[in-house]
């Protein structure tokens, strides 16, 4: 129980790092958005606390099959850290700065031919919008939507090597995945199948979606610009990192469907065998 909390809080933690790592190293920020950052930092770190030191489970998945939701937020993590080293080295270059600056841009290059999600994400942008902040927005995304594609390469890999996420002992669908009732009708396995596929299809649509819903409203609403940093770090790390953790949760309720489906293959020869006459 001790060790629980202990990992409940060094979560807690991390999660405030996360949030307030933008504020931290961007200069110029003002109280205001200092304070709504603390918010929201207390409130992320209140909610880590409540669902890894409580016994039943509350709203995170897989929160006892390892390491899925550190992947995740490793990915969120490492991309918001070196998108606001981006923006940053605008005001105040370094030799980091420029580093970061110059794979992101090779990335951004790299991803952005027609109809790609960089692409479109260019395109969302508003005709005002000058050439530095679109090169900006093109690195960012570049950068962003290369470490959604690493990290699901890197939990595909660990599900093949590792045979997530039974290797360390047996899986409890209740725990790992508290929102899903397998009373409400149906074949579990079928819609554990049916689940999986609609994640993985919004993990793979959306970043091609959002720009241009985006766009298409700007014909009502004001058109997007993002030249408040923060506003582009957060937007450009959801852009990216969201349909990526839909495409690993697809993944990963793909994976347990299989499983429960092996097990009841293996199981059906024993029942049968119970059934014949001595």
């Amino acid at each position: 129980m001790i060790a629980q909390v202990i990992g409940a809080f060094v979560r807690a933690v991390l999660v405030v790092l996360l949030v307030a790592t933008p504020s931290l190293l961007l200069p110029g920020v003002s109280a205001d958005s200092t304070q709504i950052v603390a918010l929201v930092a207390i409130f992320a770190a209140a909610l880590t606390i409540f669902e890894y030191s409580a016994t039943y489970p509350g709203l995170v998945e897989f929160r006892d099959a390892p390491p899925f939701n550190r992947i995740r937020f490793g990915a969120m993590f490492i991309t918001v850290f070196l998108l606001t080293i981006i923006t940053r080295g605008q005001s105040e270059l370094s030799a980091t700065a420029l580093f970061i600056q110059t794979v992101g841009a090779i990335l951004g290059e790299a991803i952005d031919f027609p109809y790609s999600p960089v692409r479109l994400v260019v395109l969302m942008l508003s005709d005002q919008t000058t050439m530095q902040q679109v090169v900006m927005v093109r690195t960012a995304a570049g950068m962003s939507y290369f470490i959604s594609l690493l990290s699901l390469a890197i939990f595909a890999v660990h599900i093949r090597v590792n045979h997530w996420p039974v290797r360390n002992g047996s899986f409890n669908v209740w725990v790992n995945l508290p929102t899903f009732d397998p009373t409400a009708g149906g074949d579990v396995v079928d819609r554990l199948s049916r689940d999986a596929r609609l994640n993985v299809a919004l993990g793979f649509l959306l970043p091609f979606l959002i720009p241009a819903v985006v766009r298409a409203a700007t014909v009502v609403f004001e058109p997007v610009t993002l030249n408040n940093p923060q506003t582009m770090i957060w937007t450009v790390t959801a852009w990216a990192l969201l349909p990526a953790s839909l495409f690993m949760r697809g993944i990963a309720i793909a994976r347990i469907a299989d499983m429960i489906r092996e097990q009841r293959r293996r199981a059906a020869p024993q029942h049968e065998s119970d059934l014949l006459p001595a």
